[in-house]
């Protein structure tokens, strides 16, 4: 990336959480990243693919950092119980709320929902991949194939992101205790199972 693409990153982040994707003005982030407003469309063709870009390469180091994560040798419900604490990690960085304001803008503009699917279907895959293991070293799913927990665990987490992005404090600490106890089930069936 450019330094001029790199500075209107930075400053459409910084706008994106601060007043959300509806009122985002790429005047407003050329102003922040100092940078004529035609720098927004040179790089990014306007304020949608500026943000799609954004989205994009925060999504593929989180990705890559799970990945890296779940490849380690540690026992699957500590992995996941690390997973659990990135969580943390993402709503600290604005990359939960980017993610959500996109998901929102995606309802009513079927390129930003592509592009999103897009990008969540590298979670998806990387869950079912996890999964699998955990099928091959403990043994049946149950009912469940790899893919349908990827499902399960994916959706649970992007619905938890946005019951905690909605402020209660009740439903946050509902929410994050909900998705730990997954780990204690994990946790549970591999300490019952010979690896």
């Amino acid at each position: 990336m450019t330094t001029a693409s790199t500075k209107i990153m930075e400053a459409a982040r910084s706008c994106l959480l601060s007043e959300g994707y509806a009122k985002l003005s790429t005047r407003k982030v050329a102003d922040q990243a100092g940078v004529p407003l035609s720098q927004i469309h040179y790089h990014f063709g306007g304020k949608q693919g500026m943000v799609l870009a954004l989205l994009d390469h925060e999504n593929a180091r989180l990705v890559d950092r799970q990945r890296q994560m779940y490849a380690a040798s540690e026992p699957l419900w500590r992995r996941y119980e690390q997973a659990c604490e990135f969580l943390d990690d993402d709503l600290a960085s604005g990359y939960v709320r980017v993610l959500q304001e996109m998901i929102a803008a995606g309802w009513s503009d079927a390129q930003v929902a592509q592009r999103v699917l897009a990008m969540l279907q590298g979670w998806m895959t990387l869950l079912e991949e996890v999964a699998g293991e955990a099928e091959a070293r403990l043994g049946s799913l149950g009912p469940f194939t790899a893919a349908d927990i990827a499902v399960l665990v994916g959706t649970s987490f992007l619905g938890g992101e946005a019951m905690i992005l909605l402020g209660d404090d009740d439903w946050t600490q509902r929410v994050r205790t909900a998705l730990r106890r997954v780990g204690d089930l994990i946790r549970t069936r591999e300490t019952r199972t010979p690896v």
